[in-house]
């Protein structure tokens, strides 16, 4: 079983920056993509940025220009570093791994428990 675990999280004033890395059990190389969701209260999830095996990135319009993901294979971790936060990024943040196509659209296999970033003075 993948188990991705992420860290980084914590409470940071507007403007400020964090960085959120998610360490996976097994070799990241082996997995087609990895990425970042958020899930903000009363929101639906939403994707923040993925990035394929192959180098392709994408990003949700609200964080380009802000937010950057990168990956380190030889630690197997993937990192979002994020830069101007506003208190709309406020959200519990998720890992996931594995992308794969399903009726509602491209979906990850495998995600992480999440942690909790507050943009807040």
């Amino acid at each position: 079983q993948v188990q991705l675990v992420e860290s980084g999280g914590g409470l940071v004033r507007p403007g400020g920056s964090l960085r959120l890395s998610c360490a996976a059990s097994e070799r990241i190389v082996g997995f087609n993509a990895m990425g970042w969701y958020r899930q903000a209260p009363g929101k639906q999830r939403e994707l923040v940025a993925d990035l394929t095996s192959g180098g392709r990135t994408r990003y949700a319009d609200s964080v380009k220009g802000r937010f950057t993901i990168s990956r380190d294979d030889a630690w197997n971790t993937v990192y979002v570093q994020m830069n101007s936060l506003k208190p709309e990024d406020t959200a519990v943040y998720y890992c996931v791994a594995e992308r794969i196509i399903t009726m509602r659209g491209l979906e990850y296999s495998y995600w992480g428990e999440g942690t909790q970033v507050t943009v807040s003075s």
